[in-house]
């Protein structure tokens, strides 16, 4: 059963809370609704009024204490919320959400407590005994979810943070290194581009000097054949007619 979300008022204090204070303060929140209740189940057998004046003062003490550590640990989560992960501030959330509870409920045990000793009736004290089991049982409740924030999540533990801060630290440097990896690669590309160019340009030389030949060549084959044109009929004639004498000599 989730208990409906509220928010008290902030309240300007004219002094800063330490941290850390949250939970040594704890102890005295759990441990004196516990005593009070065994001491009032004690009273029940004795019924002395000076120990129910007692546990009277008691619980004004552990309304005072209970309104401490909701201050601390405002401070302590505050301090510990974005070292702890999604979970771990959900967590938290709901440990401060009881602790508000549990801060109010303890003004009503004390009130209770002051009817049951006015009244002197025997229900108005069974109810008073019921309001208090139920404090004390919320109150063990807030004491194991404190307990996990600490030892499962790494509230305000100092290597987790330590860890947490080297953890942010090896981010970065990965995020610099893959910056640095694409910058590299844009510039092997950007050096790549003109080496292609010129390697173009370096084969349309080559390509112009032989078409160059080819039209030396061509040109030159055009001068023999207009040479050829050139001669005169009797010096076509006399070639003609001399593999004939060549041919009669033989015989």
């Amino acid at each position: 059963m989730e208990l409906p979300a509220f928010k008290l008022p902030q309240i300007d204090l004219p002094f800063d809370v330490p941290t850390l204070l949250h939970p040594p303060i704890d102890h005295f929140v759990i441990a004196i609704p516990v005593l009070v209740l065994i001491i009032e189940i004690i009273n029940l057998v004795l019924k002395k009024r000076a120990i129910g004046v007692l546990t009277f003062f008691m619980l004004l003490l552990g309304m005072i204490v209970a309104i401490a550590a909701y201050l601390t640990g405002t401070v302590d989560g505050k301090e510990a919320y974005d070292a702890l992960s999604q979970a771990g501030q959900s967590e938290l959330k709901e440990h401060k959400l009881l602790g508000t509870y549990l801060m109010l409920f303890s003004g009503v045990v004390v009130l209770f407590k002051l009817f049951s000793a006015m009244a002197r009736k025997g229900l108005v004290k069974a109810i008073y005994l019921l309001v208090l089991i139920v404090f004390v049982a919320g109150i063990l409740k807030q004491g194991k979810d404190g307990g996990e924030l600490v030892y499962e999540y790494g509230a305000n533990v100092e290597r987790v943070k330590a860890l947490d801060d080297e953890l942010f630290d090896c981010k970065d440097e990965l995020s610099d290194a893959e910056d640095e990896l694409k910058d590299a690669a844009q510039s092997e590309k950007s050096s790549s581009t003109p080496t292609k160019e010129t390697a173009v340009s370096e084969t349309t030389p080559a390509s112009d000097t032989t078409a160059t030949t080819e039209s030396k060549v061509n040109s030159s084959s055009e001068d023999s054949s207009t040479s050829a044109k050139d001669l005169p009929e009797n010096a076509i004639e006399k070639v003609d007619s001399e593999p004939e004498a060549v041919k009669i000599e033989t015989h």
